[in-house]
């Protein structure tokens, strides 16, 4: 059986949906506050018509709790912090549509340092 030609996404957002229990020392990315961050941005994302060429992924713990509530775009291997529906907002118009990461909303680089090397 031969498969259609998909072309892969130009983007990828990884946004955190962990959730810690009450009494954990960590803090959550998602509360009761921030629930609905993430169909927030499906939901701008198909507005703008662009859900499929940008593919939101739920994941688990990204490990910069204290930042959160907090997402990964790829690629650029960039970390948006402290997310709010507004913040989300202006990332799709003008990280995705307009092609420039919107910096203010980037985890400093003392907490994101260099990749790891693999040795």
């Amino acid at each position: 059986m031969e498969m259609p030609n998909i072309p892969q996404p130009t983007y990828y957002i990884f946004k955190c949906e962990q959730s810690s229990p009450p009494g954990m020392p960590k803090p959550s990315c998602v509360s009761d506050a921030t629930k609905d961050l993430f169909n927030h941005m499906g939901q701008r994302l198909m507005e703008k018509g662009v859900m499929g060429p940008v593919q939101p992924i739920r994941t688990s713990c990204l490990g910069r709790c204290q930042m959160g509530p907090v997402m990964i775009m790829e690629p650029g291997h960039i970390m948006y912090v402290q997310l709010t529906k507004e913040k989300i907002d202006r990332i799709i118009d003008e990280h995705i549509l307009g092609g420039k990461p919107v910096e203010e909303y980037m985890i400093p680089d003392q907490f994101w340092g260099e990749p790891q090397a693999l040795s």
